[in-house]
């Protein structure tokens, strides 16, 4: 768990880092954590008008917390193939969430998937999608939709997951501007 300051220190070093990636200013320095060597897998979500404006992420814990909620953040506004890049119009509107997983478990059983506690992941071959924990509360989804939905994101029919897909959980500390 994060300390409240920490969760305000990355939401605005995240918020730092688009502003300065899209102005071409210099980057914001590290954010100093307790543990400076957090390591943990993380996504930014980015809302304007309270609408998605991108969300990129990086399930693995190989990499510092604050090196992939920079990373992140960036590429939130500049990369996520659904939306162009944001603008600075788009920028006093703009909500900033963060993400941060728990390390990643296989479930063998279903009942240990718990909606609006996990995020998904499935993966059949190559293809694997994820769906963070939020998605399903938000969508008032039971535990089948959202497997169903999460096999749907890896481009995998909606019962791949009842057919031998592999699924994944985790959880998330979730955290935004102005909560």
């Amino acid at each position: 768990m994060l300390t409240p300051f920490e969760r305000e220190a990355l939401l605005r070093f995240a918020r730092e880092t688009i502003v300065a990636r899209l102005t071409g200013s210099a980057p914001p320095p590290l954010v100093r954590l307790e543990d400076p060597q957090h390591h943990a897998g993380a996504f930014v979500t980015l809302h304007v008008h309270r609408e998605l404006r991108g969300c990129i992420g990086y399930p693995g814990s190989e990499k510092r917390l604050d090196e992939v909620v920079g990373h992140c953040a960036v590429a939130a506004a500049t990369e996520d193939p659904r939306f162009p890049t944001l603008s600075a119009s788009e920028f006093s509107d703009l909500t900033v969430e963060i993400s941060v997983l728990t390390p990643i478990r296989k479930v063998n059983d279903l009942s240990e998937i718990e909606v609006g506690r996990d995020g998904l992941i499935l993966q059949d071959g190559f293809r694997k999608g994820l769906l963070l924990p939020q998605v399903a509360t938000e969508h008032h989804w039971d535990r089948d939709t959202f497997l169903s939905h999460t096999c749907l994101k890896a481009g995998l029919r909606p019962d791949a997951w009842r057919t031998g897909a592999k699924i994944f959980k985790f959880q998330a500390e979730v955290f935004s501007e102005g909560t």
